[in-house]
Order: structure tokens, then C-alpha cells, then sequence
């Protein structure tokens, strides 16, 4: 006979599953859902190309700014508080775009949930290394898929309310909804827990190691290419004679191919503990992708984007397995994640007004493209830093054991 409670803890971590789920989706629908439609946006609000790139450059900013204040705020009050209020000003800053006809108000919501966000995505690797300690590659390529699957959803909803008679405004507020979702789910079953709580003075510890900083830059030029994606990819097939709607589409083909990139490419990795020739393959992708894009942009636009972003979903899911890979102990290596991401993703975020201010000058975006891959080139080069036997020697044993 099973007893009540070993049915609840046969079933909690299928909930907490179901939760990294529902609150992995609320994390890119604010970023991706103006793409399709930034013409009308620009045309309503009188905001030039280079002022709409803040929409994207502003959140990833802030993203890497408040992931280097996350671990101490996790400490002071916990995963489960933070997580709280981070999604209700998430909810927030998704819900006052519906008073966003202002450009200041819709550059000002944009960086309320890129603040949110940047604690959401610090805490959720840390609670997966704690409560998934046997399947890390698998939980974390969920969790990224579902990243990137949620900012499919957003590229595709707005433009599809739009074409049927709402206001751009109603459109992106729409995705206030999902966020409410995600804030009940979390009051209703995540726990508090001491132990996914980083130790004080951590971050400073960590970010006097060398290896905490090379994190950073790898991740933040692997990555970069996503931002300047979600921010430039539809305008630049409408200026192919695209629509809102088929460019719209084309980003959620994006953003549904990173969706299985994230969960093939870490499962393909787990059995390994060498992550490098398999960042090497996604460097590889990337940088197809973006040639294709920048040469021949009208010959296979859907097979750029598609090998693109495969590579930029393996990207920034094995990135993560990465960090988490250097430091056994999951109060630890969260934060060293954290960290990773809050340089990277500063790092990341300039890549969209590089893009801006390209268009500006050529009035295209492919030199952008071509810019990325110098990045791509970069990061692959550092790559070859993480061997795995070095990962104690470049912590430290203080924080290694």
C-alpha cells in the first residue's frame, strides 16, 4: 500500500518539472513579441531604429547586471521569495504595455522585466543542480527549450492579434496572462529551502577567480547572436518584402528550432563531462548560419535560421551545464552560473545597437551578421580553456571541495 505522503514525494518532482516549465516560458515573450510588429511600433511612437534597439539592449543589460545581485539576494531572502517577487514585477512590466502608446513607457516596462527576468533565470540553474542533482543535462536543456520555446509564442501571438483588429499595445500586454500562471504555480509549489542558498561573500570569492570571468565572456559572445536576432531579424526580412506576419513566423521557427536544440544537443553531451567539442559544434552552426544570413539572406532563409539557431540553443544550454560542471556543490555552482550569465549577458546586449547603428550607416543589417561572426570566432578560441581536469585547479580548493 503506498501512503499519502510517498505519493507526494513520487509526484514532486514532476511538479517542480512543471513548474521550471511554466516559469521558463514567461522568460522571452517580452523580448521576442516586438520584433514583428516594430515597424507600426516605430511609426506610432516616432522612435528611430536605434532607439527601439534599447527594447532589447536595456533588458539583456540589466539581465547581467542583476544576475550579479541575485546570489545576495537569494541569501538575504530566499529562492522562493525571490522568485515570487521577481515574476510580480514581471507581471508588471508585461501588463503596462498596455499604457505603452508613450515610447519612454515602453522603453521603461522593457527594463522592468529584463530587472525580473535577470533573477529568475540566476536562480532557476542553482534549484536544478539542488533538486535534479542525477539528470542536470536533461533538466537544464528542458529549461532552456522552454526559454526559447516561450519566446516563439510571443513572436507569434502579436502579430496575429494585431492583423485581427487589436492595438499593438493589448498585444504585447496579452502576455501579462502566462506570468500570472507562473506566479500562482510557484505560491503553489515550490518550498523554501535553505540549502539552494548561496553562502555570503560567495560572489566575491568567485569573481576573483579567473575562470569565473572567461565564463562571462565565452558566454556572453556564444550568445550574442540571440539578442541581435530577436531584435533585428524581422525588420531585416521586411526589408526583403516580408510581412509582419511572415517575419513574425520566421522568428518562432527560430525560436521553436532552439527549443529542440536546448534539449538534443545536452542530452547528446551527458554522458561526457568535455563540453568543449560539442560548444565547438554549436560555434560551428552559428557561424553557417549567420554567413548565410549575411550572403545569401533570400536563398534558404528558413535553413539559416534553423542551423543558427540550433547552435545558439546548444549555446547557451551547455554553457550553463558548464558552469554548473565546475563546482560540486549546487550552492555554489548556482551562483558561479549566475555570475556567468550576468557578465555575458552585459556582454551580449551590445550587439543589437552595434546592429543599429550599421543599419544607420548601409540602411541593411547583414554587416551585423557578418560582425557576429568575429564573436563566434572569439569565444572558440576560449573555448579550448575548459578541460575538465583543470576545473579544481582553476576554482580553487577552498571552493572545489
Amino acid at each position: 500500500m503506498v501512503t499519502r505522503g510517498a505519493k507526494a514525494r513520487a509526484s514532486r518532482p514532476i511538479a517542480l518539472t512543471i513548474l521550471i516549465v511554466v516559469i521558463a516560458l514567461n522568460l522571452r515573450p517580452f523580448l521576442a513579441a516586438p520584433g514583428p510588429i516594430l515597424a507600426q511600433i516605430a511609426q506610432d511612437t516616432g522612435l528611430s531604429y536605434g532607439t527601439l534597439s534599447l527594447l532589447t539592449l536595456l533588458p539583456m543589460m540589466l539581465m547581467g547586471i542583476g544576475a550579479f545581485a541575485s546570489p545576495p539576494i537569494q541569501a538575504a531572502i530566499g529562492t522562493r521569495r525571490g522568485l515570487l517577487l521577481a515574476l510580480a514585477f514581471l507581471l508588471l512590466g508585461n501588463a503596462l504595455r498596455l499604457f505603452a502608446g508613450n515610447g519612454t513607457v515602453l522603453i521603461l516596462t522593457a527594463v522592468l522585466c529584463g530587472a525580473s527576468v535577470a533573477f529568475i533565470q540566476s536562480a532557476i540553474p542553482g534549484l536544478i543542480k539542488e533538486k535534479f542533482a542525477t539528470s542536470v543535462a536533461g533538466m537544464t536543456g528542458l529549461y532552456s527549450a522552454m526559454i526559447m520555446t516561450g519566446g516563439a509564442l510571443g513572436a507569434q501571438l502579436t502579430p496575429v492579434l494585431v492583423e485581427a483588429g487589436r492595438s499593438w499595445t493589448v498585444a504585447l500586454a496579452v502576455l501579462a496572462l502566462p506570468v500570472l500562471l507562473a506566479a500562482v504555480s510557484t505560491a503553489g509549489l515550490l518550498s523554501e529551502t535553505r540549502f539552494v542558498r548561496p553562502e555570503r561573500g560567495l560572489v566575491a570569492q568567485l569573481l576573483g577567480r579567473r575562470r569565473a570571468w572567461t565564463l562571462m565572456a565565452v558566454f556572453g559572445l556564444i550568445n550574442g547572436g540571440y539578442s541581435s536576432l530577436i531584435a533585428w531579424l524581422a525588420p531585416y526580412y521586411q526589408a526583403h518584402g516580408w510581412s509582419s506576419s511572415e517575419s513574425g513566423l520566421l522568428i518562432a521557427i527560430m525560436a521553436v528550432t532552439q527549443a529542440v536544440g536546448a534539449v538534443i544537443l545536452p542530452l547528446l553531451a551527458r554522458n561526457g563531462t568535455d563540453r568543449r567539442p560539442w560548444l565547438w559544434a554549436c560555434a560551428a552552426m552559428q557561424a553557417t548560419g549567420f554567413a548565410g544570413l549575411s550572403f545569401a539572406p533570400t536563398l534558404a532563409p528558413v535553413f539559416w535560421v534553423m542551423i543558427c539557431s540550433v547552435g545558439l540553443a546548444g549555446s547557451f544550454a551547455l554553457c550553463l551545464i558548464l558552469a554548473l560542471d565546475h563546482l560540486p556543490n549546487p550552492a555554489r555552482a548556482g551562483p558561479l552560473a549566475a555570475l556567468m550569465q550576468g557578465g555575458g549577458f552585459i556582454l551580449a546586449a551590445i550587439p543589437p545597437l552595434i546592429l543599429a547603428r550599421i543599419h544607420a550607416a548601409t540602411e541593411s543589417f547583414a554587416g551585423g551578421w557578418f560582425m557576429h561572426l568575429g564573436w563566434i570566432a572569439v569565444a572558440a578560441i576560449l573555448v579550448n580553456r575548459f578541460a575538465p581536469e583543470h576545473y579544481p585547479e582553476a576554482m580553487g580548493p577552498e571552493l572545489s571541495e
